[in-house]
Formats: structure tokens, sequence, C-alpha cells
């Protein structure tokens, strides 16, 4: 991460202009040699120098064994759903789990935990996550909104100070494994989360995406972001990866041009007389296009590990909804083995 301007210093970003003061440094983002320089909106916002909290915060994660990042290079990917049920996953493996939600203005992981309308308790030790099972804990900004409808308008450094408190106030207890949801790109908050958990500790971050290539595009920012502020990249997962749907399941319609009229029962049933053994297929289909390879194609490319791919479900987009595991049950059919193929690779890399 040297650059040949900025004198030999390691925190200077490898696409910065020449004679970079730093992103350490009490200038960065403000010199006259930061005009015009990518990362200088984010140096300029981001916390400089010695942070006294890191101590405070080094001593909270000291509980924490490991500590993973879950990004994305978009949004609507998938990643809060993967976040979630990585978490229930280690939670049902017997591991001590909590979920952190940095997505601040976008704190979907209440919902998908079936936490809403939960609040945050304060004891002398700090604040309490809010439990889903024993042994599973979740912290969100969603859970201090008064209204879930709120919007939350912050800048940056009133993003940095919540996240900062998170990590230095909450009482997780001897853990396993911390699981950071954040929010799509590379922003103030992903910096911030590098910095102070970078001094405790991070095993990598798994960056989540879908097989096309509008999606690839920004991953591919995500893993040089990652590689930048020297945070390993565990691996990728293509979610979304084809439609995976019991026949029966599906709805059927009869298009015509005055408009689409239901015909599910009339074909359910002209199936099951004819060929009744489709009814226990599964059918598949391409719903982003794939033909340049994916995310596989693009992690080879990368050098970096590919975790696997879990199809869209719509049994697993049901349980989100609900707040649910997707392991439970054998609802899940399409997506819970690759997620749990999924984990048991992630375990290994650690």
């Amino acid at each position: 991460m040297e650059n040949g301007g900025g004198g030999g210093k390691s925190d200077v970003p490898a696409d910065a202009n020449e004679h970079c003061p730093g992103t350490q440094s009490e200038e960065a983002g403000k010199a006259d040699a930061c005009a015009g320089c990518p990362n200088q909106q984010i140096c300029a916002t981001a916390p400089k120098g010695p942070d006294p909290d890191l101590v405070g915060i080094v001593e909270r994660m000291a509980t924490v064994k490991h500590k993973i990042l879950v990004l994305s290079g978009k949004g609507g990917v998938g990643k809060s759903t993967f976040s979630a049920q990585l978490s229930f996953a280690l939670a049902e493996m017997d591991c001590q789990v909590g979920l952190l939600d940095i997505d601040i203005c976008g704190p979907s992981i209440p919902k998908m935990l079936g936490l809403e309308g939960r609040d945050i308790h304060q004891s002398n030790l700090g604040w309490s996550p809010v439990y889903v099972e024993s042994n599973l804990g979740v912290m969100s900004i969603g859970f201090m909104l008064p209204n879930p409808d709120d919007a939350v308008i912050w800048r940056g450094p009133r993003k940095n100070g919540i996240i900062k408190q998170f990590l230095k106030d909450v009482d997780w207890g001897e853990i396993d494994y911390l699981v950071v949801d954040a929010p799509p790109g590379t922003s103030d908050e992903h910096i911030s989360i590098v910095q102070y958990l970078q001094a405790a500790g991070i095993d990598g971050a798994i960056i989540v995406t879908t097989p096309q290539q509008v999606s690839l595009i920004d991953v591919r920012k995500e893993i040089n972001f990652c590689k930048k502020v020297g945070v390993p990249v565990l691996g990728v997962v293509e979610n979304m990866s084809g439609l995976r749907q019991a026949l029966s399941d599906f709805r059927f319609v009869k298009q015509r041009e005055e408009g689409e009229t239901d015909a599910t029962e009339w074909a359910l049933n002209y199936i099951n007389e004819r060929a009744p053994e489709l009814l226990t297929m599964v059918a598949c289909s391409e719903v982003f296009d794939s033909s340049k390879g994916g995310a596989e194609k693009m992690c080879n490319d990368m050098g970096v590990p590919f975790l696997g791919k879990v199809p869209m479900d719509p049994q697993l987009c049901k349980a989100a909804e609900e707040g649910r595991s997707c392991f439970v049950d054998q609802k899940c059919s399409a997506s819970a083995p690759a997620l749990k193929s999924i984990v048991k690779k992630l375990i290994k890399t650690e």
C-alpha cells in the first residue's frame, strides 16, 4: 500500500495522489495534494491519529474469538439474509454467536431475526444484546428507532460514533463468532469498522454478490478495498444463483391480450393426471446472466476463495420475512444445503 509520492508511508493508498499526507494525518483529505484524489472525501471524514477509545474496543473484543465482516458491492444482493442465516447456522452448531448490524441507514437484521419491536437494555456491564436464543445475540440501530419507518439521516462522523459505541459498549460476553453485517459499498462505515477491528484482530471478510457482471464489477472494488486496508477475504458467495423451486409451488397464468387469468388449479390437475412424477421435481431457471462465468471465475481471476453458490429459493425469502432460520425444517430444501456447505468451508478456512 505504499505510494512513491507519500514518502514510504504505510497508510498511503495505492491510488493516492503524489505527496499524499497519509490517511492518519490531520491533513488527510484537506491538503492541497488531496485535490482530485478518489479517496479525498473518505479520508477527510475518517478518524485520524491514535483513537483513545481503541483500548476500550480491544478490551471488549478480547472475549470474541472470531470476527467476520459480511460485505457486498451493491445493495439488494442478499447480504443481510446471508448474515442472518450464517448466524443461525453457527448458533445451531452450538457456537456462541453475536450479530452486529452496522447498516445504519438500512437496518434489516431485526426483521430477519424476528426481533422487531424489541428494545436494548443497559446494565453496569454495558448494552445487552437482544437475544434470539441463549447463544445468539443481536445488536442493531434498528432497536433504537422509536418508529421503524424513521429515516436515519446521519453524516459520517455520527455513523462512526455509533459503530464505535457498538464495539466498545455492547456486552457480548464470551462468544465464538461476531458476524458484522455492513452496508453495501465502501464508505465511512467500512473504514471505521476495519480500523476499530484491526486493532482487536479481525479474521476477514465474506463478500456476497449475484452472478451478473453489473454486480461483479462492484465486488471487484470491494475485494480491492479489502486488499488495500489489509482485511483477508475469506471468500465470495454467489447468491441468487438461479431459481430453484418445486414445480408444485409455481403459479400458472394464461396470457391474453386483455390480461392474465390464473390457471394454477387447472395446470396442477393436468400435470397430476398425466405426469404426477413431475410434481416431485424442482424446476431450475437462470434469473441473472452468468454466461461470463459468474463469481467463481472472478474469484479465480482475482486469487480469492470461492465459497459457493446459493440458489434463489422463495422459501428462503419467506424465512427471512418471517425472521426464522432456514435450517429448522425441510422447507428451504434448495438453499439450506448450499448454505450449510458454505458454513462448513468457512469454518475450515478459519
